[in-house]
C-alpha cells in the first residue's frame, strides 16, 4: 500500500505538471465508476471538466487537488492505485481504470488492480484532513506530544502507529521499519513503553519516512511514481518482507506474525518483549 513517502513522491512529481492546467474531460471504465467515485460519471465529469487545478497538496496518504471553484478533488491510492502522467496518445496503462484529460495533450492515468482506490469531491480539504492526526515528520510535532498518544493504551504499539487518527501517513512498511530501528517488539502494549523507548520511536518514525522519501518510495509490487518509475526504498528495508532472512544487525532470522490483523515483521533478538514492571509485595520491608 502506498504510504506517506510514496504519496509524497507522486505529489512532487505531479505538482509542477498539473498546477495551472485545465481539465478537459474525465474518462472512467463503467464497471469502476461507482467503486472509484461513488457517483455517476456525469456527476464526476461535471465536477472536474473545465476546472483548473490551483495546487496539489498531500496529507497523510491523501492527494489533495485544489480546484479553481474552491472545491477539492481528493484521491486515495489505497492498496494498488497508481496515478501517472502520460501523453494522451500513449497506450493504456496496465489495469487502467480512468484518465483525466488536460488541456495540453496529457492525461493523468489511474490504474488500480484491485479497484480499492477512491476519488472524492469535497467542499473543503478539512473534511478529509480534519480526521487525521499529525504526521510524524511534522515540524511542530514534539516528542512530548508523540508520547501522549501512547499513554494508557493497552493496544499493541503497532496498532497505535497505524491508527491514522493518531498519526497520519504511517502504514505497514514504515511501522515495521520504525519499530525495528527503535528496538521495540510490535506487539508490546503501547502503555508499557518507557519514556526512553518512546523517544527512540519518535526519532525512528521520522527517520524511516524521510529515508523513504529520499529513495522515492518502496516498489515491492504495485507502486510507481508519478512518471511510472519504481522507487528504491524496498532495497533498503531491514525487516519488512524479509521473513526467514538474517537480521542485518545480529544474524537472527526475521520472523513474521500477525499484530492487529496485519502481517508484521521483526527480529526476535533485537526486538525483545518489554519487561513488565515488578510489583513490590505489600507490607514487605524494602
Amino acid at each position: 500500500m502506498p504510504e506517506l513517502p510514496e504519496v509524497e513522491t507522486i505529489r512532487r512529481d505531479l505538482a509542477p505538471l498539473v498546477t495551472g492546467r485545465t481539465i478537459v474531460d474525465v474518462e472512467v471504465d463503467p464497471g469502476t465508476i461507482h467503486l472509484l467515485a461513488g457517483v455517476p460519471l456525469e456527476t464526476l465529469r461535471a465536477s472536474l471538466a473545465g476546472r483548473t487545478i490551483r495546487s496539489l497538496g498531500r496529507r497523510g496518504k491523501y492527494l489533495l487537488f485544489e480546484l479553481d471553484d474552491g472545491r477539492w478533488w481528493v484521491a486515495h491510492l489505497r492498496m494498488t492505485g497508481r496515478l501517472v502522467w502520460r501523453p494522451h496518445a500513449a497506450p493504456p496503462e496496465p489495469y487502467e481504470r480512468a484518465r483525466v484529460v488536460f488541456d495540453n495533450g496529457h492525461d493523468l492515468r489511474w490504474s488500480d488492480l484491485r479497484k480499492f482506490g477512491t476519488w472524492r469531491i469535497h467542499a473543503s480539504a478539512e473534511e478529509v484532513v480534519g480526521r487525521l492526526g499529525p504526521e510524524p515528520i511534522d515540524a511542530g510535532l514534539t516528542e512530548a506530544q508523540f508520547r501522549r498518544a501512547f499513554e494508557g493504551r493497552t493496544a499493541p504499539v503497532k496498532a497505535v502507529l497505524l491508527d491514522q487518527r493518531r498519526f497520519a501517513g504511517l502504514g505497514n512498511i514504515y511501522v515495521d521499519e520504525a519499530l525495528f530501528a527503535a528496538r521495540i517488539r510490535p506487539d508490546t502494549p503501547a502503555g508499557q513503553l518507557s519514556r526512553a523507548a518512546l523517544g527512540r520511536l519518535y526519532r525512528a518514525c521520522r527517520d524511516v519516512l524521510e529515508r523513504g522519501i529520499a529513495h522515492r518510495g518502496a516498489s515491492f509490487r504495485d507502486y510507481v511514481d508519478g512518471q511510472g518509475n519504481e522507487g528504491r526504498q524496498h532495497m533498503f528495508v531491514q525487516v519488512f518482507r524479509r521473513t526467514g532472512k538474517p537480521c542485518y544487525a545480529c544474524g537472527t532470522p526475521i520472523e513474521r506474525s500477525i499484530v492487529g490483523g496485519r502481517a508484521t515483521h521483526y527480529c526476535p533478538r533485537c526486538q525483545r518483549p518489554a519487561r513488565r514492571p515488578q510489583r513490590r509485595e505489600a507490607g514487605r520491608a524494602g
